[in-house]
């Protein structure tokens, strides 16, 4: 192992589990020996994300104005 690995390792052993799963996951897809999806998604946010899919099928997009909304209220 370099010390440039082992030091990652290191400061990667301070972070909270969570963390440290998201880490291994990225390595683990990186070193080509992962053999799950590299995020799992909740029902909720599958659902969420095949509502989405199916309204921009259907060309439902948000609005010049509505996007800008959405930068201002975090400031973007």
């Amino acid at each position: 192992m370099t010390k440039l690995l082992d030091k990652a390792l290191e400061a990667a052993r301070a972070l909270p589990p969570d963390a440290q799963d998201d880490i291994a996951r990225i390595i683990l897809q990186l070193a080509g020996s992962d053999d799950e999806a590299l995020v799992t998604l909740s029902p909720d946010e599958e659902a969420a994300i095949t509502a989405s899919s199916e309204a921009a099928a259907r060309g439902e997009f948000a609005t010049e104005a509505q996007v800008r909304a959405i930068w201002a209220k975090y400031g973007l």
